[in-house]
């Protein structure tokens, strides 16, 4: 592949959810939810939700070959060494290169003790520098208010997901309502403190591999099965999918998205997709995201930073302000920016903004 940052992809040779007033699966042909921005293939089940994620194991799991679980792994780059057992313990993050951050407070590393057994480290998922996963959120980078106004979202049932059966939303609304205040600002200024570096490698590209979810809703290829059209989608996929699941902090992400579609979300990015017709600035169906999100989109006032965020959360967020599941004073000011865009518009935004380091 080439080396420029947004690259051209060669031929393959890899009880808490806001229910929508509006059934999404009969919307229009022409807006298609994004199922794929969720983790899923296509709309739930009537009926279909989510419950509370069962706690992951914090030990040997009888069923499983316990040699296998207790071998330890090593990542590239890396002198430390960990067990399956000790990777998946949520009361314990684990953490391959301690050296890339500041040490890890406990609410971090170990999760909220108002929860008890059931708590959760926040590295767990989002990792020790921050960094997230497709499923979940990137959130070093952000400003210390922005991060404790999402829990506290979270916590007063302002910010939920629109697809029913998305899991860890309930996981993240039960982690905020558990935590105190003065978790909070400790978590938040441990994660706003680290610096977004790159961690999205973004590809333009006709085809894609061939996908499977796991239980938490990241996609990872089919081995050896035949490429398709990507369609109107955006597929994030570990770059070393081997080594993401170790929960290698150092291995990011490669994001396919259709031909075309940076150019086309630059546009609506930086001018709304504005139109100059004899003369006259003809205004597009949006506004410039600097307008709010500053000129180099690293967030300002209250509008987050949302520069080489991963793209299918960006979607989801957009998405999920569009249908109303997020409904704090700050996500209703955007609901006007994003009430006229279709998925083919949400596509081309996060493809461009992804992009972007």
């Amino acid at each position: 592949m080439k080396s420029r940052f947004v690259r051209r992809a060669a031929r393959p040779l890899a009880a808490m959810f806001c229910l929508l007033a509006v059934s999404v699966a009969t919307r229009a042909a022409d807006d298609p939810v994004p199922w794929w921005a969720y983790g899923y293939f296509g709309p739930p089940a009537a009926g279909e939700r989510a419950s509370m994620p069962v706690p992951a194991p914090t030990g040997v799991i009888p069923e499983e070959s316990e040699e296998e679980q207790t071998r330890l792994r090593q990542v590239e780059g890396s002198a430390r060494r960990y067990s399956l057992v000790e990777i998946r313990n949520r009361l314990d993050a684990v953490d391959w290169f301690p050296e890339d951050h500041p040490a890890m407070p406990d609410i971090v590393k170990s999760g909220s003790q108002g929860m008890g057994e059931n708590r959760w480290g926040c590295a767990r998922c989002h990792m020790p520098n921050g960094k997230g996963r497709p499923e979940n959120a990137p959130v070093s980078g952000q400003s210390a208010e922005y991060f404790v106004r999402q829990l506290q979202d979270m916590r007063n049932g302002l910010r939920v997901s629109s697809d029913p059966r998305k899991a860890n939303a309930l996981l993240m609304v039960a982690l905020a309502k558990a935590m105190t205040d003065a978790e909070m600002r400790e978590t938040a200024a441990y994660y706003t403190g680290l610096p977004a570096t790159p961690w999205v490698t973004v590809v333009e590209t006709e085809r894609v591999p061939q996908v499977k979810p796991t239980s938490a809703r990241l996609f990872l290829p089919v081995p050896d099965a035949p490429w398709e059209p990507i369609g109107q989608r955006i597929l994030e996929v570990p770059l070393n999918p081997g080594e993401f699941e170790l929960a290698n902090s150092r291995s990011g992400l490669l994001a396919y998205v259709p031909v075309g579609s940076v150019r086309r979300g630059e546009r609506l990015v930086t001018t709304g997709g504005m139109t100059r017709v004899g003369g006259k600035d003809i205004p597009g169906k949006t506004i410039a995201c600097s307008s709010c999100h500053g000129p180099d989109l690293k967030g300002m006032g209250d509008a987050p930073a949302i520069a080489g965020r991963s793209p299918s959360y960006l979607v989801r967020q957009m998405y999920d302000i569009k249908t109303g599941a997020r409904r704090s004073a700050l996500a209703l000011t955007m609901r006007p920016a994003v009430r006229d865009l279709v998925n083919e518009d949400f596509v081309d935004i996060a493809a461009y903004l992804g992009s972007r380091k």
